[in-house]
């Protein structure tokens, strides 16, 4: 985490150099989106592949900016009790019983045991809540795994940055959240959430930005090598493989080669490391199977 509190970026160089910082290599669409998002307090919407840098920006983010990182990981049944609050029924349970010894009135009770201390917090409601660091950045990770009623939940949330707990009343952000929304598209999100957010889609990064990427997340590359690693994952991300390797594998593969003090890549270094490349065994037969060339050397037909 940053060493103190940092004010949101004013421009879209700030926000680039903010990025840069936290070794996020972004092209020049999501560094104004992210800026708009700033400037106008929306939730940012990332929409793409699974392994394109959606909830490594959230993360830098956080850390580059010097706030809490909350975040809420999307899947089928999610409800209330796991995004936004829950009581503490067995500390409940057990206060009542104390109580009943103790010859506690039951208006008394019933206002105690639905106070503060009985109430766990979810991510949601964690969120609007005051920090001393500052805003959190919120993050709603693979939206579009969750239910469509939780979907529509969140609408409330993301128009009113507020949330009603019955017991207690309405809790209101004094300041909103940084919200990162993400969604593999494994279904269509509602277009009425989409209009609360400003919308980005994040693809696979060309030749140019992945040895960018590498170079930010591996400082010691030999170009060469990053060359050649760029060239071969753009030839694999166009060999229409059912399993296609994400930035995280694409950086765990190429850290590999480097401590194997490979200075350019080879078939042979490729066919040997393609395990860590490749996490499924359908991806890593059809890779060997068919396999994309190395990149050609200096001179080389391809």
């Amino acid at each position: 985490m940053a060493d103190r509190v940092r004010a949101l970026p004013g421009s879209e160089a700030e926000t680039r150099a903010l990025l840069e910082e936290g070794r996020y290599v972004a092209d020049d669409a999501l560094v104004k989106t992210l800026y708009l998002s700033f400037a106008l307090g929306r939730p940012l919407l990332l929409e793409g592949e699974a392994g394109c840098g959606k909830t490594q920006l959230a993360a830098t983010l956080a850390e580059t900016l010097g706030r809490r990182l909350l975040r809420l990981q999307c899947h089928e049944g999610l409800d209330s009790a796991a995004a936004v609050y829950e009581w503490n029924y067995a500390a409940q349970m057990l206060a009542i019983r104390l109580a009943e010894r103790g010859g506690t009135g039951r208006d008394a009770l019933a206002e105690d045991i639905f106070g503060e201390r009985f109430l766990v917090k979810r991510p949601l409601l964690t969120a609007l809540e005051p920090d001393p660091l500052g805003p959190p950045v919120l993050l709603i990770d693979e939206i579009d795994r969750a239910d469509a009623p939780f979907e529509a939940y969140l609408l409330e949330v993301l128009s009113e940055f507020q949330v009603s707990v019955p017991e207690v009343g309405t809790v209101t952000a004094a300041e909103r959240p940084i919200v990162v929304i993400t969604s593999n598209r494994t279904r269509e999100v509602h277009d009425a959430l989409k209009r609360r957010c400003l919308y980005h889609w994040a693809d696979y990064p060309d030749a140019a930005r992945e040895k960018a990427i590498l170079r930010a997340r591996l400082p010691g590359v030999e170009q060469r090598l990053s060359d050649n690693i760029a060239a071969f994952i753009e030839r694999m991300q166009k060999a229409d493989l059912s399993t296609v390797p994400g930035l995280g594998e694409v950086i765990a593969w190429s850290s590999a080669v480097v401590q194997l003090d490979q200075i350019e890549l080879d078939p042979e270094t490729i066919q040997a490391n393609l395990e860590r490349l490749l996490a499924y065994q359908r991806g890593l037969a059809e890779a060997s199977g068919r396999a994309p060339a190395a990149p050609p050397r200096p001179g080389q037909r391809p």
